[in-house]
């Protein structure tokens, strides 16, 4: 049981580093856990999301203590500026791709730069995550 506990961990580890800036592959560990079948595939997903969600809205906080140092317009040349652009553009709603390889970082980081509110932050960010774990539990179940 605690060895069980221990792996389920290790995913919410997986899943939360996965989801700021540093790399990770919480996909991978998830994949592999539900084709073990040793596990409740709804509390991997669950797991996954909730770790990956918070790790999100921590590179989300470090937009929004960034954006106190150094103003949005003032730090980034015009063509570094990909993910800040489409942010503003797009709004909440490019948050939903927050799962996006690479770019999904810059989006969070972006959104707290950018100071979009919070609760709906967490809500796109939330369904984009458990959106892309589904797909890859169902693929591997």
């Amino acid at each position: 049981m605690q060895e069980s506990w221990l792996e389920v961990g290790a995913l919410f580890v997986s899943a939360f580093i996965s989801s700021t800036i540093a790399p990770g592959g919480s996909e991978a560990v998830l994949a592999y856990m539900v084709a073990a079948g040793r596990y409740d595939v709804a509390e991997l997903i669950i797991v996954a999301t909730v770790g990956n969600t918070l790790g999100a809205m921590t590179t989300w906080g470090l937009g929004m203590l960034a954006e106190k140092k150094f103003p949005v317009a003032t730090l980034l040349p015009q063509k570094k500026q990909k993910a800040l652009d489409m942010v503003k553009s797009k709004g909440i709603w490019t948050l939903l791709f927050s799962w996006l390889p690479v770019i999904g970082d810059g989006l969070c980081f972006a959104g707290g730069w950018l100071k979009l509110p919070i609760l709906p932050a967490i809500m796109m960010i939330l369904i984009g995550k458990l959106a892309r774990y589904v797909v890859v539990a169902m693929a591997f179940a």
